[in-house]
């Protein structure tokens, strides 16, 4: 997979939290500003054989882009 640098938006790291059976992470701030990410939305996980692992939105709502903006 190509990565263009004029093509990122925002770069962050975010950890991990393990507790018993529940795993949590965070989104950035601004990635749920950019993405315009309201509460319940969903996130898919892609996880490919060389250890790719993609993030998702899982958007089906008519109308709703899955890329949004900071306007």
């Amino acid at each position: 997979m190509k990565l263009e640098l004029g093509e990122i938006v925002h770069v962050q790291e975010t950890a991990l939290t393990i507790r018993g059976s529940r795993r949590r992470t965070t989104v950035p701030g601004e990635i749920v500003k950019y993405l315009r990410l309201k509460d319940g939305e969903k996130i898919r996980w892609v996880l490919l054989k060389d250890g790719t692992l993609m993030v998702l939105l899982g958007r089906s709502q008519k109308g709703r882009s899955t890329k949004g903006g900071l306007e």
